[in-house]
């Protein structure tokens, strides 16, 4: 038998997605491409199949969490050629003898009795170096078995790592900032029970050559544990780490006001976000000041006037109003509309029926309005911009790619068709089609949904002759088309009949002025009447 660790697979670009739900538990036996776990992102989910058959033997992960490629997510024990066995036990035998010398040197001290025990990183599911975000005791503190002693993170992840034996520090052997892994020393404790010490020091797969550095790092603990003690310190008197402070930071949240719920009380992600939750569902006091609050819609019964049935609502549909909610909370928007003339766009168009059939491709307006939204975008670069998180500063993006909503029966997608100032109309064809087909069977992947510059919702043939599309922050405006109509139009002799699209343009205030969203839609309305300017 021999155990391996299963990882996150390619997440075709997504940074994070979200644990949603864990099929199987420990114990269980599983086969190859069952599903150990199901992670969704904002608009999509995937299931993540097993590449080994055999026994789940521990879950590395919860539901919850937030997952990138290569996280640890379970470990299998799987059945193999019987010599595997023993070398691993092998391996294990020396290190288990090994830390006695490791410990007897700095056991030097237990005139008051115990031992000196040196605790290591435990098997973290990767070989690949974590950061120290907190270092939560030390020298002198006293400490239970259980209690954190530190905090680690990857790109996404965190673990805190919890100290195996109960005892009092005697020195920390990393800061903050520090780089660590499996196996690394990062605290000693004197403990009054050397023999429960002595059972606890094997838990590392590699203590050997880990205990080594033990004895050397004391000089270097008096200035580790400087900046670890600072965080708690400077600021707030709270306990919570620096990503969950930048984290308050981008909220507003006083981190006083929050309750931690981890270990030692200490304030996690999830209490700033419960925080913030919370604090929107309170009605706003009459004193507070703007923005202090939006006051909940109360519940009413419905069923005093009638049958009525709670509908759970999907992950998308949650997702959605949320992000719409934030959306309109933080984007000061405005609208401007204007019709387009698309009478020879359409004509030329329908021209191409035969070309479209041979070829395979079904030609919609899309592409032409995709099309025309980029070189709008090339020619007012404003609108490619966002806003940096710290509100001082804009990104400006170089390249061009244009989201457009598509209507599912899991809800409002938006696929993003990317460099779509480099595409002919009938690449943009295909490009439309294949991802409006996706979305409609959801099987969009997360990174067919990321990384756009710019929106389009169309309402097409369902009607209407104008709307308010909000702005899919963070980008910085979205356009809205209605169903087209033929109106009688002065051509400065006679009036003629004319196709025309009703066009509204919604955009952050922010960032874009009226002069600005002025020339974007002339530009835009004049490109896409002008056939030849449009195919430039």
């Amino acid at each position: 038998m021999s155990k391996e660790v299963i990882k996150v697979p390619d997440l075709g670009g997504a940074e994070a997605v979200e644990v949603i739900e864990i099929p199987v538990a420990a114990g269980d036996s599983v086969e190859v491409d069952d599903t150990l776990v199901v992670l969704e992102s904002d608009k999509a989910s995937m299931d993540v199949p097993s590449t080994k058959a055999g026994n789940v033997v521990a879950i590395l992960i919860k539901e919850g969490d937030n997952l990138s490629e290569g996280d640890p997510i379970l470990e299998i024990e799987t059945a193999g050629a019987g010599d595997s066995e023993e070398p691993a036990e092998v391996e294990q035998q020396p290190p288990a003898a090994a830390p006695e010398p490791a410990v007897e040197e700095p056991a030097a001290e237990p005139s008051a009795g115990g031992a000196v025990e040196t605790v290591n990183i435990p098997d973290i599911g990767t070989d690949d170096e974590v950061d120290v975000v907190e270092v939560s005791v030390a020298t002198g503190d006293s400490i239970e078995e259980g209690d954190t002693i530190l905090v680690l993170e990857s790109d996404k992840s965190s673990m805190e790592v919890p100290s195996p034996v109960g005892g009092k520090v005697e020195s920390v052997l990393v800061s903050e900032g520090a780089k660590v892994k499996t196996g690394t020393p990062v605290v000693t404790v004197h403990t009054a029970a050397p023999s429960s010490q002595t059972s606890a020091a094997p838990a590392p797969s590699e203590p050997s050559p880990a205990a080594q550095p033990a004895a050397t790092p004391p000089p270097k603990a008096a200035a580790a544990q400087q900046p670890a003690a600072e965080p708690k310190t400077s600021g707030a008197d709270v306990y919570a780490g620096p990503a969950v402070r930048q984290l308050a930071r981008e909220l507003g949240v006083d981190l006083n006001s929050v309750t931690g719920t981890g270990p030692r009380n200490r304030i996690l992600k999830e209490d700033v976000n419960n925080f913030v939750k919370q604090a929107l569902q309170k009605p706003a006091a009459a004193a507070a000041g703007p923005g202090a609050g939006i006051p909940a819609i109360p519940d009413l019964d419905f069923s005093q006037f009638g049958p009525v049935e709670e509908v759970e609502l999907s992950k998308i549909a949650r997702l959605t109003a949320a992000n719409m909610s934030r959306n309109w909370l933080n984007v000061p928007a405005v609208t401007q509309f204007d019709d387009a003339d698309i009478t020879e766009m359409e004509a030329f168009r329908k021209g191409l029926k035969a070309e479209s059939e041979k070829r395979g491709i079904k030609l919609t307006p899309m592409p032409f309005l995709v099309l025309a939204c980029a070189k709008a975008l090339a020619a007012n670069p404003v609108f490619n911009r966002s806003w940096h998180s710290s509100g001082e500063k804009v990104i400006q993006k170089h390249f061009i790619n244009i989201g457009m909503a598509v209507d599912t029966p899991r809800g409002l997608l938006v696929p993003v068709v990317r460099d779509a100032d480099k595409k002919g109309l009938w690449e943009l064809a295909e490009d439309i089609n294949t991802l409006a087909g996706k979305a409609r069977d959801g099987k969009l992947s997360a990174a067919e949904m990321q990384g756009g510059c710019f929106s389009i919702s169309s309402l097409g043939a369902l009607g209407g002759t104008g709307f308010t599309p909000i702005v899919n922050a963070p980008e910085a405006a979205i356009l809205g088309v209605s169903k087209a109509s033929t109106k009688p139009v002065w051509n400065g002799g006679e009036f003629v009949p004319r196709q025309m699209l009703p066009l509204s343009l919604t955009y952050d205030h922010k960032l874009i002025n009226g002069g600005d969203a002025g020339r974007f839609m002339t530009y835009l309305v004049d490109v896409i009447g002008d056939l030849w300017r449009m195919l430039l």
